[in-house]
């Protein structure tokens, strides 16, 4: 059978494209290695039955944002978002923790002495965001239509985390969170571009919250597939792709893969000058993980901790920089800066009756094969004694158990590609158009392409747009 295009992996990039095409009425096939769809959003019992724990992604704040996403008729087909009370909390040695609530004014209080200068921060970057978020998750070459918002995000966000916390903030607590937000680059906080991670996390939880789906983040993938499928498209399933050669006949190829398996899979059609462009690709640390099955919640000496899905685990400003720049230089951190997810406390789909699940990663060189188990579980205990005694199983995945699981996950690398600045403005290679392989039909729908990691769909999207123009001499969609 003959498609008009065929996308490579089932992701929330390559779902995306897929659809963009099905909604140009296209003939399109979707082929999955795995036996489940979605990549990175994934969900399993992978402790014990009836405890459902994300395999990879938990929290989506650039989800409900994402422009793509929201043109979607996602909730008919079974997505449902549920909200935590706040989006974060960062609990601290020996004092009141640091909380991302939705409201500026309330996260401001607990900031003191910041709080005035947290709100003059964000105040106007939560007013500009809906004009600031096609900008961001736009390719990072465009005319920005919204200049004026653009710049002052940019402004502030080309800073080192490192330096833009000690000029901005006195006191340690707003050090403390605005780390711990540009944590989430998984680059040493002294680089270039770190605040922007801060900034932007710190902008959804207010203007939109850190969502988790009802369920597991599976059902982010099911409602994308299931969408897809009625718009006609085809999903096949334990499908691995070897070679490009082999699939079925198209006009169109999209590759939702890393530079590395693009190298692997369509090595006889890429010039050798692209090859060596690809190698040049820089991957990121990678990411030891841990899911429990626990027998209660987690026991937080500080309640505002149990409001949170998500918990910033890493105290204080000098201790997260200190974490990170150790990983970003091949090392592991003694005391980790740990992401810790309770969802169960919101979604009683997660676990039985009475009990949870707890979802953790912490950062560490890619590749790494070291079992980061005590040191994760110490950083918990520390700010919840006793909760070593409610676990009633655990379940954990090295960077290379998480690359065997997605291939897209190269030593453990949960972004696509590192988020150093060079790769912030150009990804995977330099490209007026970075989603067209040079040649004919064949693109990159990944999250090694512009705007980067997270589950946006945003990057399957302009793929898939590129190549309605280029190969399909089609417009397209004119934005979501």
């Amino acid at each position: 059978m003959t498609y008009d295009a065929i996308v490579v992996g089932s992701g929330p990039n390559g779902l995306a494209a897929a659809i963009v095409l099905a909604q140009a009425g296209l003939s399109v096939l979707v082929r999955e290695a795995n036996a489940t769809i979605g990549g990175g959003i994934r969900s399993a019992e992978l402790t014990l039955p009836g405890f459902q724990h994300d395999i990879c992604s938990a929290v989506h704040p650039m989800a409900v944002p994402s422009p793509f996403f929201c043109s979607l008729p996602l909730k008919a087909h079974g997505l449902e978002w549920i909200e935590s009370p706040v989006p974060a909390v960062h609990p601290l040695d020996g004092a009141p923790p640091a909380v991302l609530d939705r409201s500026i004014d309330a996260t401001a209080t607990c900031l003191d002495p910041d709080g005035a200068a947290y709100r003059r921060l964000m105040e106007p970057l939560v007013r500009d965001w809906d004009r600031l978020i096609p900008e961001i998750l736009g390719p990072i070459l465009h005319f920005p239509s919204k200049p004026i918002p653009l710049a002052r995000f940019g402004l502030r966000g080309l800073w080192p985390a490192a330096t833009f916390s000690k000029v901005a903030f006195r006191g340690d607590r707003a050090r403390a969170l605005f780390s711990g937000l540009a944590a989430h680059s998984i680059v040493a906080l002294e680089k270039l571009a770190t605040s922007s991670f801060a900034l932007v996390m710190a902008i959804t939880g207010h203007a939109g919250g850190w969502p988790i789906p009802r369920g597991g983040s599976q059902q982010i993938a099911e409602a994308l597939a299931s969408y897809f499928r009625s718009l006609g498209g085809t999903i096949e399933t334990d499908a691995p792709v070897r070679a490009i050669k082999d699939l079925p006949k198209s006009r169109a190829i999209l590759l939702d893969l890393t530079p590395r398996q693009i190298v692997q899979v369509a090595a006889t059609r890429l010039s050798e000058s692209y090859k060596r462009a690809l190698s040049r690709f820089t991957y990121g640390p990678g990411a030891f993980k841990i899911d429990w099955a626990l027998a209660g919640p987690i026991p937080w000496a500080r309640p505002e901790c149990a409001r949170a899905a998500t918990v910033h685990l890493g105290g204080s400003e000098a201790e997260i920089r200190r974490s990170e720049r150790a990983v970003w230089k091949g090392q592991h951190a003694e005391k980790p800066f740990v992401l810790l997810v309770q969802s169960s406390l919101f979604d009683s789909t997660r676990a039985p009756t009475g009990r949870h699940t707890g979802w953790a990663y912490c950062h560490v060189p890619n590749g790494s094969t070291k079992d980061m188990t005590e040191a994760i579980e110490a950083q918990v205990e520390r700010f919840a004694p006793g909760f070593r005694d409610l676990i009633l199983a655990r379940h954990t995945k090295t960077t290379i158990q998480l690359e065997q699981s997605d291939a897209n996950l190269v030593g453990g690398d949960v972004g696509g590609g590192a988020n150093n600045f060079l790769q912030l403005v150009m990804r995977p290679t330099i490209s007026f158009d970075p989603y067209r392989i040079p040649v004919d039909g064949l693109y990159i729908c990944s999250a090694s392409t512009p705007p980067g990691g997270g589950v946006h769909g945003m990057c399957g999207y302009h793929a898939a747009r590129s190549a309605l123009k280029n190969t399909f001499g089609r417009t397209g969609p004119t934005g979501p």
